[in-house]
């Protein structure tokens, strides 16, 4: 690309997450999701270095490590279960849905800085699915995978039994938007968002913690909310 062009798409990028933050305080979410999937292969494009960051409505920001937006309904997702478990899976979106629901209510606070406070999500603890596939003795860790094809992450095996780290199939009492992670994504409460992985495909048990996507890149491993990534933040 000439120097003309790459004006251009910056350009472009800039009036483009400007209009879809005023989309999501305008016209709520739907519009803003919209809009985040028109402007994603825009942001592919850009060289700047931002990759696919959209201003959002109820205070989020948007992310994608791929540039684009991966899309998936609630009939077409499936997850698969595996590792060291007795009881490989492959999970769809009604087999969820039959198994116990819960809900919570916790701040989502970004590495970055900015949180959104008093969030409610549902759907099923990551321990119930954990149970459901029997996990084996020598599985010490969870390795997380996203459908988007690039985004990873993982917790320990401790972590993951927690009462507030869930397979999230609703946010706000509603269908997890795209844009959101949707239909199905994991929730870390106490955790910073990153651990959180979107559009969620795959939960492997393994013996060690494997590094994720963020992790490669000088993230913490263990990232609670004020105690890791070098901030203070107060994590109620």
């Amino acid at each position: 690309m000439d120097a003309a062009h790459d004006t251009a798409i910056g350009r472009r990028v800039v009036l483009g997450m400007l209009a879809l933050g005023g989309a999501g305080i305008v016209w709520g979410s739907r519009v803003a999701d919209g809009l985040s999937r028109l402007l994603a292969p825009i942001t592919a494009a850009d060289r700047t270095g931002i990759t696919a960051l959209f201003p959002a409505a109820g205070g989020f920001r948007i992310y994608s490590v791929t540039g684009s937006l991966p899309r998936r309904t609630r009939d077409e997702w499936s997850m698969v279960v595996d590792g060291l478990v007795d009881r490989p899976a492959t999970v769809r979106f009604t087999d969820l849905a039959a198994m116990p629901q819960r809900r919570v209510v916790r701040d989502f606070q970004c590495v970055t800085g900015w949180r959104v406070r008093q969030v409610a999500w549902s759907g099923v603890r990551l321990s119930d699915v954990l149970d459901a596939a029997g996990v084996q003795d020598a599985a010490k860790a969870v390795r997380l995978e996203s459908f988007d094809g690039v985004y990873t992450e993982s917790l320990t095996l401790d972590q993951a039994r927690l009462d507030d780290v869930f397979v999230a199939t609703a946010m706000r009492d509603k269908p997890i938007s795209t844009a959101h992670g949707g239909p199905v994504r994991i929730f870390v409460g106490p955790m910073y968002g990153y651990k959180s992985l979107k559009w969620l495909s795959r939960i492997e048990l393994t013996p060690d913690v494997i590094p994720g996507y963020w992790e490669r890149r000088g993230y913490d491993i263990d990232a609670f909310v004020g105690k890791s990534n070098a901030r203070d933040d107060d994590p109620t």
